[in-house]
């Protein structure tokens, strides 16, 4: 099991990087943003590309962070059941939930993404609105986000497990919550 956590601690450091990195792109989409409203305001230009990018960074944003926000427990959930469950109960609800439907919808997306961006790749596909950007590296986000998703599922599953046997404190706890205490 040891050697489980030290690849959960590895999978960890690496979305850990990317999902702090893909925050950045965040004041990125802003100043492109800005800039592209007063460029068009003042001087009554605008460009489809700035626009595009906007979109691809957002993009980046959402399916880069997506395992980051995993890993830090900020994700969506809907306790009106679960919340009511021991610590370990709820670890085995995290168990289940990442096997039958994170992993699968993972699998799924990786599988039907890398085709697309490949589709892409091959044929220069651009876009069809003048001054637009490739779409190759929009269609490789796709693939991407959801290998590192999936890898962190991987790694919140080995955390669950652990938890389980009693070998670490419980990975659900927020590390910025101290009133919570591990049950």
């Amino acid at each position: 099991m040891q050697l489980l956590l030290a690849l959960s601690r590895l999978i960890d450091a690496i979305n850990a990087r990317i999902g702090q990195a893909a925050s950045w792109l965040v004041l990125v989409v802003v100043l492109i943003s800005a800039g592209n409203a007063v460029v068009r305001k003042l001087f009554n230009i605008s460009s489809n590309g700035l626009l595009e990018i906007q979109w691809y960074l957002f993009s980046a944003i959402f399916l880069l962070a997506a395992a980051y926000t995993l890993q830090k427990n900020e994700h969506i959930r809907i306790d009106l059941l679960v919340g009511k469950l021991s610590a370990r109960g709820q670890a085995v609800v995290d168990i289940v939930g990442t096997l039958l439907f994170l992993m699968p919808v993972c699998y799924l997306l990786i599988s039907f993404g890398w085709p697309m961006f490949l589709d892409a790749w091959h044929s220069g596909e651009m876009s069809s609105d003048a001054g637009g950007l490739v779409r190759w590296p929009v269609f490789l986000l796709i693939p991407t986000g959801f290998v590192l998703l999936m890898a962190q599922g991987l790694s919140e599953l080995i955390k669950r497990v652990a938890f389980l046997q009693g070998l670490i404190p419980n990975p659900a706890i927020k590390s910025n919550d101290p009133h919570k205490e591990p049950v």
